[in-house]
């Protein structure tokens, strides 16, 4: 029952001591009265707009400091900005979000978890730059990872950095290599970056998801991020084709629920904004259903599952949080 008052308080810290429910960043104007408390934040909030598939949206965005409340609500938090630009530039200066990650320590505690995602610098083929896609030629560069991003990161976060998501964007049918390919590449990365059990690799390639690309995940702890998102299969299915193995050598698992099945970014966006309710026809029973599953598959093998939400998934990752926690102790 006192865990029932937990998930209708939208609090799932006390959830399993083996499972870390979390969302897809943080400081949402929409989460006010559900993770936030409106008085704290009088005065304080910052708006500003986000263009996405050609379309502006309004934002409105909460201080750094919300972070703690944040943590009174979750066990683990993503942060994605990461992705977008590396901790230290070519010169080894901070950039902008060395700043910003710095700002969010201030009031991170040692038993709040972070997962980031590394830049798409060292693990995208391709870069946007401008209206079209480039060769990126930092692509699996050891170098660039370890000493623009891997370094400063554990620097900042030490025991708080829970986990380092690897994420490569999705590859159309022209592009693709073999699974064969795409594990020796891998293999010859994970072979010279530093040794750490942190270390998960979303691919979003779903001919990739292969044995030989998993045996390189084997080989060097690596986990699988099962991912809910566009183009790829259902969760249970992408967990089967890795033989229900969870692979990271740190007893570590995540999943993220990013976006419907079948459904574009820019889309979803539209739907879910401005992400302070479920939206109608967009929330997934069979998503719910696949994370608890997992949940209960991990919690079994006494490995630690970090699920993470994005609003993208269905309007509101603090109520997408009440429905897959609800379905987990239903499961038991």
């Amino acid at each position: 029952m006192a865990q029932r008052d937990d998930i209708e308080r939208y609090r799932f810290r006390n959830l399993h001591p083996n499972v870390l429910i979390g969302t897809a960043s943080d400081r949402y104007w929409g989460w006010l009265g559900q993770i936030y408390t409106p008085e704290k934040y009088q005065g304080r909030i910052t708006k500003r707009t986000n263009k996405v598939g050609g379309k502006t949206f309004p934002e409105e965005v909460l201080p750094v400091d919300s972070v703690k409340e944040y943590f009174e609500h979750f066990g683990v938090l993503e942060i994605d900005y990461t992705f977008y630009r590396p901790l230290l530039d070519e010169k080894g200066e901070p950039t902008q979000t060395h700043r910003v990650l710095a700002a969010y320590r201030e009031y991170i505690r040692d038993r709040d978890s972070v997962v980031l995602k590394v830049p798409q610098l060292v693990f995208a083929q391709k870069l946007k730059r401008g209206n079209r896609f480039v060769e990126n030629d930092s692509y699996l560069d050891p170098d660039v990872f370890t000493r623009q991003f891997y370094r400063p990161a554990v620097k900042i976060l030490g025991k708080s950095m829970a986990g380092l998501i690897f994420e490569q964007e999705y590859q159309r049918k022209d592009e693709r290599i073999s699974a064969k390919e795409m594990g020796m590449q891998l293999d010859a990365f994970f072979s010279k970056i530093p040794k750490d059990t942190r270390y998960h690799i979303e691919l979003r390639t779903a001919s990739y998801l292969d044995r030989a690309v998993f045996e390189v995940f084997a080989k060097h702890g690596v986990g699988q991020v099962l991912s809910h998102w566009t183009w790829l299969p259902p969760l249970r299915r992408q967990f089967a084709k890795a033989g229900r193995r969870f692979f990271n050598s740190g007893k570590q698992a995540i999943v993220r629920l990013m976006t419907p099945r079948d459904v574009r970014y820019e889309d979803a966006y539209a739907k879910a904004h401005p992400f302070d309710k479920i939206v109608d026809g967009m929330l997934s029973r069979e998503m719910i259903e696949d994370t608890a599953v997992l949940m209960h598959a991990a919690v079994k093998r006494d490995v630690r599952m970090n699920v993470i939400i994005n609003n993208r998934a269905g309007g509101n990752a603090p109520m997408i949080a009440q429905r897959i926690a609800g379905s987990f102790i239903a499961k038991r």
